[in-house]
């Protein structure tokens, strides 16, 4: 079956299952919960998107399939510059009750965390790149333990606001912040249109792609300002979820089996979706909320990312 088929299979299983999420017994004040809930199936499919999406770039200028945005730390930037907003100006300043500002202030600070980042990513000609997961996984390590010693500093109300923030959440989504997402995707897809060609040649390495012509540092240091944008609108709407780009990522190109990044992106989108509303509809139907998506995505994930670096330790 070739990948073009693929996609369309996936398109129509992403489909149904959101059709399936939005109507399936509906029931009660249909006025209310309608729009709720298809509310929730686009925050799904911007979140799902915009973390596929992500995470394929990023594995691309790498040019590793274990490294995702994530992992690297800036998940949990995210959640260090929402408790520090808390801890410096608290929870009913301006910054944190006006959700556009606090949205757009986020992935200012992920940008410039991301364009620094890039530096010390690619500084070497031949830079480990198990040292550098190392060094992401330190850096995550690092805010995730700065944002913890600020919240226990914080008062307890404010704790619970900040507490908030840890978690994925598509129950709770910030309508305000769909639209915003929606206007901030379309930018990104359209920005990142200008750098679509390069993909397909960066896979091939730094050195490969500098010799067929591509302006190497140019066109990384743009597409990682689009990874963390895109980052910054997932985790904006429901909160982090650390290994759902590397479960899908994979999993796409295991499926799809191509390297044409156009079928690699749309497949990986498709697949994310898909795990989010079906994941969704078991969470709220078969296990009635005494569980998160979240949890169970990283669970699995987790175990994916323990298989995949035992995997690349067996092929040295």
């Amino acid at each position: 079956m070739g990948y073009k088929k693929k996609t369309i299979i996936l398109a129509i299983i992403a489909l149904s299952l959101a059709l399936l999420y939005i109507f399936y017994d509906l029931t009660g004040n249909i006025d209310y919960v309608l729009p709720r809930r298809v509310m929730k199936v686009v925050a799904i499919i911007l979140t799902g998107g915009a973390i596929a999406f992500s995470t394929t770039i990023f594995m691309t200028i790498t040019n590793n399939r274990i490294l995702t945005p994530s992992i690297m730390g800036i998940d949990s930037l995210y959640l260090l510059t929402q408790t520090f907003i808390i801890f410096i100006f608290g929870s009913r300043s301006l910054v944190m009750m006006n959700s556009q500002l606090n949205y757009l202030i986020s992935i200012g600070v992920m940008v410039l965390f991301s364009l620094l980042f890039y530096r010390l990513l690619f500084k070497g000609e031949n830079a480990n790149i198990y040292f550098l997961l190392l060094i992401g996984m330190i850096l995550g390590t690092f805010f995730s333990s700065f944002t913890s010693f600020m919240q226990v500093l914080i008062d307890p109300n404010e704790f619970m606001v900040a507490q908030d923030k840890m978690f994925a959440s598509i129950n709770n989504v910030n309508t305000s912040l769909v639209y915003l997402s929606i206007i901030l995707m379309i930018g990104v897809v359209i920005y990142f249109s200008r750098y679509y060609k390069y993909l397909d040649v960066l896979a091939l390495g730094k050195d490969h792609a500098t010799n067929l012509g591509v302006p190497y540092d140019f066109v990384v240091k743009r597409l990682l300002i689009v990874v963390a944008i895109l980052i910054s609108i997932a985790t904006a709407l429901i909160g982090p979820i650390t290994f759902l780009g590397l479960l899908v990522v994979n999993i796409a190109y295991e499926f799809m089996k191509t390297y044409r990044h156009l079928y690699i992106i749309l497949g990986s989108v498709l697949i994310s979706i898909i795990a989010l509303i079906g994941g969704q509809f078991i969470v709220e139907k078969i296990f009635t909320f005494e569980t998160t998506l979240s949890v169970i995505i990283n669970f699995v994930g987790g175990i994916y990312f323990i298989y995949l670096i035992l995997k690349e330790n067996k092929s040295w």
